[in-house]
């Protein structure tokens, strides 16, 4: 139960049990938007992780020392981003935390570590073949010369959140999958001597197919976040091309629009 006063601090039960909530009763911001603010922000640190049970709106309320309207739409708030389901018979659930990006030039691997996501990599491949005509323009290489390619499926808390198949000159450095398997590629490249400087990006959007949707956990025809990057060195030179799929139920690009003067 919410101690009275200006300040309220409430450890809940169960899947809650971990969490400290802090409710300023004096704020103008509203009790239910503080509630679901910290679920959503113990959601996205995988502190609830997908799976748990938040239990039911009577329960939660007496828990927490807020009324039941209270606790409802806060939950409700967060069902509407999908980030909770509530069952008939169970309570409410935890669905998943959406990954949030920064759109500049950064790793998913250093942005999803930063975020307490738990990243994991799979390396699907790691081979050196003949460059394709798209991929050759994009790192400035001749048609047919040699790249590496790599595919690798990125997780999060064990969940799959992208495919990501990156293309290199085959010169620019050797890339280790056992390595690749426990750090970010950029990181790998940093390490290497090599300074990122600049990118070209494009974002979109498709239909899974039914391969993707197979090793994303998705159904055929979900929509996808579609990426592709041109990325350069501090010398001008291109370092790597990628081609990735995001699953736009898990993630999204967060964006700082400007006024020009």
């Amino acid at each position: 139960m919410a101690k009275s006063g200006d300040r309220a601090r409430t450890t809940a039960a169960p899947a809650l049990g971990a969490l400290d909530f802090t409710l300023d009763r004096s704020s103008p911001v509203p009790l239910y938007h503080q509630l679901a603010q910290q679920l959503e922000a113990a959601i996205e640190r995988g502190v609830l992780a997908p799976g748990n049970l938040l239990g039911n709106e009577v329960d939660l309320s007496v828990r927490l020392g807020l009324s039941r309207p209270t606790v409802r739409q806060a939950i409700q708030s967060l069902v509407d981003k999908g980030l909770l389901v509530r069952r008939r018979g169970v309570g409410t659930q935890v669905v998943h935390s959406q990954v949030k990006r920064p759109l500049e030039l950064s790793s998913l691997y250093d942005d999803l570590e930063a975020a307490g996501q738990g990243p994991t990599t799979e390396v699907v491949r790691n081979d050196i073949l003949p460059a394709a005509c798209d991929v050759a323009a994009a790192l400035g290489v001749p048609e047919g010369g040699e790249v590496t390619v790599l595919d690798r499926l990125r997780r999060t808390h064990g969940r799959p959140v992208a495919l990501l198949r990156n293309y290199l000159p085959a010169s620019l450095l050797d890339l280790d999958s056992t390595r690749l398997e426990s750090t970010g590629l950029y990181r790998v490249m940093r390490s290497a001597g090599i300074t990122l400087h600049s990118a070209r990006q494009t974002v979109g959007a498709r239909a899974a197919t039914a391969g993707e949707a197979s090793r994303l956990d998705e159904e055929e025809g979900a929509a996808l976040l579609t990426m592709q990057r041109t990325a350069y060195d501090d010398t001008g030179r291109p370092v790597e091309y990628a081609t990735h799929i995001y699953r736009a139920s898990h993630y999204s690009f967060d964006f700082q629009l400007l006024v020009r003067p």
